[in-house]
């Protein structure tokens, strides 16, 4: 039974992964590895078409649990890299859309964690960034997702100097996707989310894998384009757009 986080159903087709671990909701490794787990039962739901993944009213993250890592030893961070590097980079796994709602702050641990997503809705009184370096350290997990994102340039400055940067910042940057009102944060999520509840999650999966494959995208396609032939959705969706035109196809999810 996870202790801070829960997974609801708020609409047909749509889960809302929320963590909560007040007051900051720090991440630390019973947090991080719930994370994983739940997103790991959602990617295998068939059920659920797109995935929203939430703090609270009032933050996303603030960041690592640095009580905890300053405990450590060069042994323990060896032994637990790997997974704690998996677990914050679960969402990029998640096969369905997935759109992180931010409210107050997602730095550090939290930043990494909302970088596998597909999409970032902040509020616009937003901060962000990836502050390990002044505490001696380097994200485990967001470095090379978040050079991806906004490119190597931008992404070192932020790095290096574990600077925050505020909403309208954030969305210069494409770091964050779309901003919003702080009360209207979890609703953008949901519309985006809505979008994709009768789509053709095997299509959407595949380009998630040839987005995920980074330099090996070219060869990925490839595979991910001929398996899509042996599906239902695709049968249907070259059916109805030769007949009908674009969105008139009502998919199965198969």
């Amino acid at each position: 039974m996870a202790e801070f986080v829960t997974v609801d159903r708020v609409e047909a087709g749509i889960a809302v992964l929320r963590f909560a671990r007040p007051p900051l909701n720090l991440i630390d490794l019973q947090l991080a590895s719930e994370l994983a787990s739940a997103a790991g039962a959602l990617a295998a739901d068939p059920d659920v078409r797109a995935v929203i993944v939430y703090g609270d009213e009032r933050i996303f993250s603030a960041g690592d649990e640095l009580a905890e890592l300053s405990r450590w030893t060069r042994a323990q961070a060896d032994a637990i890299a790997g997974d704690l590097q998996r677990a914050l980079g679960c969402l990029a796994r998640i096969p369905q859309p997935t759109v992180a709602a931010i409210t107050g702050y997602a730095v550090g641990a939290g930043l990494e964690l909302a970088l596998g997503a597909d999409r970032r809705v902040i509020g616009d009184n937003v901060k962000m960034g990836l502050p390990q370096i002044r505490a001696g350290l380097i994200p485990v997990a967001g470095i090379r997702r978040l050079s991806l994102i906004i490119g190597p340039g931008p992404a070192k400055d932020l790095v290096y100097t574990g600077r925050f940067v505020e909403a309208e910042e954030a969305a210069a940057l494409g770091l964050a996707d779309e901003v919003v009102p702080p009360d209207d944060v979890f609703a953008a999520a949901l519309r985006w989310a809505r979008q994709f509840t009768a789509g053709p999650a095997r299509a959407l999966a595949a380009a998630k894998q040839v987005f995920e494959a980074g330099p090996h995208g070219l060869d990925r396609a490839r595979t991910e384009w001929s398996d899509l032939f042996g599906t239902e959705d695709r049968s249907i969706g070259t059916r109805s757009y030769f007949a009908a035109g674009p969105g008139a196809a009502e998919f199965v999810g198969r």
